[in-house]
């Protein structure tokens, strides 16, 4: 059974609820002052706290989408994260099909209805780097009228670990876009729905890592030109947007301040400005402070030219650790740049808050997207 199984979940409450009948029915028995008593109120004790413990771990991560499989758990991702072999055609790379989904809205299973999400695994010639995708093709995209058309596109991020599924079941962002289509509120817009994690288990922030995984360049120039070369979407950077939630938030406002080429509209759902130094991320930098500076985006405001791009960023008042930064970054921005900003009053680092705020950060990438 998978991790964000439910009948996972399921059989962590039974055995939970199991152990403490057990306790209760026998503590009596183990009352005794003996080593065998004593041992067995331990033991019981220690048991029913760690199911305890598996049950919240679950729901928690069926609730935020942290990790999709015990592989992805215990850091044994299998998903490829290098490609040497490729097939050479006029776009140098092939997209893999790996499947389609319905979409979880009403007359869902009809295409032109309800939209399609296609799985496919997106081959870097560059980056030489692979990774699935979810792509959400709006029901647009299978009607008549637009049979001839292009379409703007919004790569979506998750956090880190963060799973792309998530995207769709906890975040619902295709279930938002058809409603804010129905209201007539948004263009029909193509979403790529990604992890920022294409070489697991490591966090590479969306960097070109010296000696590392390229996935800068992965995100930049791959899968553009994948993506742009198998579906109907404009290939110039005014039809790319990218949006994200914390660590994708990040990645979100950083590729598209140093690449204007590939992406004119950005969106940090809670995100970061700088990245982080930790386990999971080693040394990003190759030892390099001036390169660690160009990826710090409070720095680049304050040093370097401001690109033709335009930003959104989010944060809440109370419950966001990022407030007073978000704050900075909006007042640092300066011409060409155009700075937006969603500030709750309240809110945590969370699907629920992120939740609250998709829905105009959607309406808003559409309306400065275009074909």
């Amino acid at each position: 059974m998978g991790l964000t199984s439910k009948k996972v979940l399921l059989l962590a409450v039974l055995v939970a609820v199991a152990l403490f009948v057990l306790t209760v029915w026998i503590w009596p028995r183990l009352s005794k002052g003996n080593w065998r008593a004593v041992l067995g109120r331990i033991g019981l004790l220690v048991a029913t706290q760690i199911t305890l413990f598996a049950v919240i771990g679950l729901y928690a991560n069926n609730s935020f989408g942290f990790y999709a499989s015990w592989a992805d758990l215990f850091g044994q991702e299998q998903e490829p994260g290098v490609v040497t072999d490729y097939k050479t055609g006029p776009h140098g790379t092939e997209l893999r099909m790996l499947g389609a989904e319905r979409v979880s809205v009403r007359n869902g299973s009809r295409p032109a209805t309800g939209g399609r999400i296609d799985k496919v695994l997106v081959q870097g010639e560059h980056s030489r780097i692979a990774s699935p995708a979810f792509v959400y093709l709006p029901p647009q995209y299978f009607q008549k009228k637009y049979a001839h058309k292009k379409f703007p596109a919004v790569l979506v991020l998750t956090g880190y670990p963060g799973t792309a599924q998530a995207l769709y079941k906890k975040l619902h962002y295709p279930q938002t876009q058809h409603e804010l289509l129905k209201q007539g509120k948004m263009r029909p817009t193509v979403l790529v729905m990604m992890r920022p994690t294409v070489a697991p288990p490591r966090d590479t922030e969306c960097m070109d890592i010296p000696k590392g995984p390229q996935t800068e360049t992965f995100f930049t120039k791959d899968l553009r030109a994948d993506i742009s070369a198998h579906y109907r979407i404009g290939n110039e950077a005014k039809s790319w947007g990218v949006i994200g939630d914390s660590t994708g938030g990040y990645c979100a406002l950083k590729i598209t301040m140093r690449h204007p080429e590939a992406y004119s509209s950005a969106v940090a759902l809670s995100g970061a400005y700088k990245a982080p130094r930790d386990a999971t991320t080693g040394d990003l930098f190759g030892g390099s402070k001036q390169l660690e500076r160009e990826n710090n985006l409070l720095w680049r405001q304050r040093n370097l030219p401001a690109p033709p791009v335009n930003l959104l960023v989010t944060s809440s008042r109370q419950g966001e650790g990022n407030y007073r930064q978000t704050l900075r970054f909006i007042e640092q921005t300066k011409s060409p740049s155009k700075i937006s900003s969603i500030l709750l009053d309240s809110g945590g680092h969370n699907f629920n808050t992120w939740r609250r705020e998709i829905p105009a950060a959607l309406q808003w990438l559409g309306n400065h997207l275009k074909v």
